[in-house]
């Protein structure tokens, strides 16, 4: 049986230099495949019963936040995830392609153990030098990084002071909190997010950066 996971808020505060609403980032709840180790890229995978669970945890989590509006990736299981919050909420849900997971296709729906046995040095290099990661057919970790970089940054635009909440995968939330915190792509694997956390994203008005974790 899956043991519960505690569900995270990590505070990131970083520069602005205007006022901006709080962006709520948030990782689908947990699937078949992240119980299995298995990589399941952008496959039809849909949530665990415990990943449904983990979702309703976010909503009461969130509730009081004053979210406008709801963005995710395409994936099913971050599509599914968002519509929990988004009937909790009572707000309609909106995909976003940049937001969708890193495009490695020969890997989807394989084991770990399979990808190894399958493409030989393709999974040590992805796991010790993530940077170096580059396939043909493939996206490299710096082009899902600018994808959803572009994708907030026009969210943000204009007079934008709505709360909003995000809804993706670990690789492309890892992305988004080395570029809040001016970390490079090589620092990849520092950045622990569970099914189900919740990332807190929320200006400054002077340079600086910093995380702070509170649990539920």
């Amino acid at each position: 049986m899956h043991k519960s996971q505690t569900v995270y808020l990590v505070t990131i505060k970083f520069y602005a230099r205007l006022s901006m609403p709080t962006i709520y980032l948030v990782r689908h709840g947990i699937t078949p495949a992240n119980l299995e180790n298995r990589f399941a890229g952008r496959t039809s995978e849909k949530l665990h019963a415990a990943g449904i669970g983990q979702m309703r945890q976010v909503g009461e989590r969130l509730r009081d936040e004053n979210i406008a509006a709801i963005y995710c990736g395409p994936t099913k299981r971050t599509v599914q995830s968002a519509e929990i919050l988004g009937s909790l909420f009572n707000i309609s849900v909106s995909s976003l392609a940049e937001l969708d997971e890193i495009k490695i296709p020969h890997w989807d729906g394989l084991t770990k153990d399979e990808i190894r046995q399958q493409y030989g040095a393709q999974y040590p290099t992805w796991l010790s030098t993530p940077q170096s990661f580059n396939q043909p057919g493939c996206e490299t970790l710096e082009q899902v990084q600018k994808r959803a970089v572009v994708a907030m940054n026009r969210l943000l635009a204009g007079e934008q002071t709505q709360n909003l909440l995000l809804v993706s995968h670990l690789i492309v939330l890892r992305c988004l909190v080395l570029y809040f915190q001016e970390l490079e792509i090589k620092d990849f694997r520092s950045i622990k997010i569970d099914n189900g956390s919740i990332l807190k994203v929320s200006g400054l008005e002077r340079a600086g950066c910093r995380s702070v974790l509170f649990s539920t």
